[in-house]
């Protein structure tokens, strides 16, 4: 979700930013890239370590309220083409399942103001025991759909996430937003999801495995 289909990392990082000053630490920008794609639990340790004196469930709700005050105050801004390539997907009938870090009302309130229902199953960070990159929550994510991961097309932005659905057995497109991906980490790299189309979703899928 975050840095794929809705550009909420800016968001992140000033509600990090604005923690970790309040416990008399700072928070740099290549702080804060070091946490994208990961858990929020994960990133609460991190932030303990900088000097947040809270418990990882305080810290991950702080970071969780600021970010949704941002969204209301804000808007929810969408990545290029993603809102369009969803909806063509719901169109021809896909099966969509949104594979989230962010905890339940987070996704939920992203998810709620699409115009329609854009997913079928939603999995977030406070539904799966290990976070990305490990590959519970993309095999969760099938197995919600129904179907074989092995029949399953990821996008995502970041290297954790690039990995868990790799480890799922996932087709994998990354579409690196705020920090580049290794060159071979997914199985496709695009620039943007501006301008495409479950046809070139189709091609991907054809063209890796031959499945």
């Amino acid at each position: 979700m975050d840095g794929t289909l809705v550009n909420t990392e800016p968001y992140w990082i000033a509600a990090e930013t604005d923690l970790v000053r309040e416990y008399g630490s700072d928070w740099t920008h290549e702080d804060a890239l070091q946490l994208i794609g990961s858990g929020l639990w994960h990133s609460a340790r991190i932030l303990q370590a900088k000097g947040v004196a809270l418990g990882e469930d305080e810290i991950i709700d702080r970071l969780t309220d600021r970010v949704l005050e941002q969204l209301v105050e804000l808007g929810i801004p969408w990545r290029p083409g993603a809102l369009e390539l969803l909806t063509e997907l719901r169109e021809q009938g896909i099966p969509t399942a949104l594979v989230t870090m962010s905890v339940s009302r987070m996704a939920h309130h992203v998810a709620d103001r699409l115009g329609f229902v854009g997913f079928d199953a939603i999995v977030s960070g406070d539904d799966v025991t290990h976070s990305k990159p490990h590959p519970e929550a993309y095999l969760r994510g099938a197995e919600l759909l129904g179907v074989d991961p092995a029949d399953c097309l990821v996008i995502e932005d970041s290297e954790p996430g690039v990995a868990s659905g790799t480890a799922a057995g996932a087709v994998v497109i990354g579409v690196p937003f705020m920090i580049p991906l290794v060159e071979g980490s997914a199985h496709v790299l695009w620039d943007s999801l501006d301008g495409r189309t479950l046809d070139d979703l189709a091609d991907v899928f054809s063209s890796v495995g031959a499945r």
